[in-house]
């Protein structure tokens, strides 16, 4: 097997550190000749590289906690915000959970070379539809170091090559858990270019990177509003993507009350800084004596800043008046939006309204009301008695996921190993002509 070498600070020539384009045409051509060989390596191998990170991730437990430790410091050095640290923290448990995140990957089945469909037609042509990758994956994200090991993990099972531009307030637990994730591929015989990690915080890189079409073949962008709209706005690479995650809770009168209660501060404050972290609760105009005060108490008791409509705030003194912004503001914090509504069609328009087609969740006994909800919102996750924070590949049984896109074209929701994926028609014959 051709060896490969990853790319870094010290392999790159000098004039290519100061330029970002030179640096992505040198990342590249490498991601290009490991994806080529990443497209047909067999399952038994990928699978190995995945098992063996997750191993080294274990084992470096301290050095990726020291690194972290650092990048700790220097967001409280910057007034990161509670959600932003949040985000970017790692201890022993977060650890474990990635590195079992890469053994949940490597037990998926392999999509690669996987059927979709076939069929054959009057002339005898054989004709399958066969999944394949997609080729070169670009990440952007910020303060989240696991999408270092979630992204590298899931594009390589899809026998992709990536290249990943983690937050300069997450540099060097990245790199810390990207060296891990090089040793797997090292064990196992693949290249190392197969999984990169852009080796500078210059943010010429981002630039550099959506304008490169002929090394990258998808960008993946997660992190806040400014970034997802950049990448959306300046990009020439085709982007999954989701700019905001403005997720909504519907509670009907017919709600089991403890549920409600259970789902709704789960959806909210479980972590507030997730893109599937409930912004906007509405509620039924029948429940409004009955289920609405409970609600409300139950938000401000645990700490989350209540902004209702009129209705809302005559529940609770503790309730600040909710402005037309807020209906379509995500917080990524401990503050939620609450209206009464009418019915089922009213909260379908409100959501209609001022959603982002990310994440909704009804709350209700009625069947044909949440089927409805499921029917008619055209979220890319709708939930029916259960909490909006289930909104992850992981939670979906994909292992891990790279993203949540809420775009129509080929992935929607979680974008994990299948969605990773594109594919290609086999046309078998035996000596056909067309007339």
């Amino acid at each position: 097997m051709t060896a490969h070498t990853t790319i870094s600070s010290e392999t790159i020539p000098g004039d290519a550190k100061a330029d970002g384009a030179a640096l992505m045409a040198a990342m590249g051509r490498a991601a290009k000749a490991a994806a080529a060989t990443l497209a047909t390596a067999p399952t038994q191998q990928k699978n190995a590289a995945l098992l063996a990170a997750a191993k080294a991730l274990r084992a470096q437990e301290a050095d990726i906690l020291a690194a972290n430790a650092a990048d700790m410091a220097a967001g409280k050095a910057k007034g990161l915000t509670p959600a932003m640290l949040d985000r970017l923290m790692l201890d022993g448990r977060r650890i474990a959970a990635i590195a079992q995140g890469l053994e949940e990957i490597a037990a998926l089945p392999d999509p690669v070379g996987s059927v979709i469909a076939e069929w054959t037609r009057p002339n005898g042509l054989r004709i399958q539809r066969v999944r394949t990758p997609l080729g070169v994956i670009g990440v952007i994200y910020e303060s989240r170091p696991n999408v270092t090991a979630d992204a590298g993990g899931l594009c390589l099972k899809a026998g992709n090559a990536c290249i990943l531009r983690g937050g300069s307030e997450s540099f060097q637990s990245s790199r810390a858990v990207h060296a891990c994730l090089v040793a797997g591929l090292k064990a196992a015989g693949l290249p190392e270019a197969a999984i990169q990690l852009v080796p500078t915080t210059d943010r010429a890189m981002v630039g550099a990177m959506l304008a490169a079409p002929e090394w990258l073949d998808v960008i993946v962008p997660r992190g806040g509003k400014s970034l997802v709209a950049r990448v959306q706005a300046e990009s020439r690479v085709p982007v999954f993507a989701h700019l905001e995650g403005n997720c909504h809770v519907y509670v009907e009168a017919s709600a089991d009350p403890d549920m409600a209660e259970a789902v709704l501060l789960n959806a909210k404050l479980r972590r507030t800084g997730v893109c599937g972290a409930a912004e906007t609760l509405l509620v039924e105009r029948a429940a409004a004596r009955s289920l609405l005060p409970r609600l409300v108490k139950a938000l401000l008791d645990a700490g989350c800043e209540v902004r209702g409509d009129a209705e809302v705030r005559k529940t609770d003194a503790r309730v600040k008046a909710a402005t037309e912004e807020d209906w379509a503001t995500e917080y990524l914090d401990a503050v939620i939006a609450a209206r009464v509504v009418d019915d089922l069609d009213a909260a379908i328009r409100h959501i209609s309204a001022y959603g982002s087609h990310h994440t909704d969740a009804i709350l209700t006994e009625d069947a044909g009301h949440a089927a409805r909800f499921m029917n008619e919102l055209d979220s890319a996750i709708l939930l029916h008695n259960a909490s909006t924070q289930f909104a992850d590949g992981g939670e979906f049984g994909m292992g891990a996921e790279i993203g949540i896109a809420t775009g129509k074209m080929h992935a929607r929701g979680p974008v994990g190993v299948e969605q990773l994926t594109t594919f290609k028609y086999l046309v078998h014959g035996s000596g056909q002509i067309r007339p």
